[in-house]
């Protein structure tokens, strides 16, 4: 199990970014969250096999309707444990 924390630039915010990254989420075998930043990007933090997480890190910034509003895309990997405790991929406020 792997953890990247992923920050997104670009018009990210107020376009459904965070709920369409939840539900292309779904299709993938990931846990983690997505939320809106002050300075106007979204950060996602992803758990999961490294291949599943590489690949919907891709969905979202290559293949998905999303794509359009990405101008950046900053990958890190993180502690896997970071993400203890939480269940499903959500949405934080």
């Amino acid at each position: 199990m792997i953890a990247r924390r992923v920050y997104f630039t670009g018009r990210v915010q107020g376009v459904g970014f965070r709920y369409s990254t939840k539900e292309i989420a779904k299709g993938f075998d990931v846990i983690g969250w997505v939320k809106n930043l002050e300075d106007g990007r979204v950060e996602m933090l992803v758990k999961g096999d490294e291949e599943e997480v590489d690949c919907f890190i891709e969905d979202i910034t290559e293949q998905s309707h999303l794509a359009n509003f990405i101008r950046a895309v900053d990958v890190e990997t993180t502690s896997a444990g970071l993400l203890d405790g939480v269940r499903g991929f959500v949405i934080e406020r």
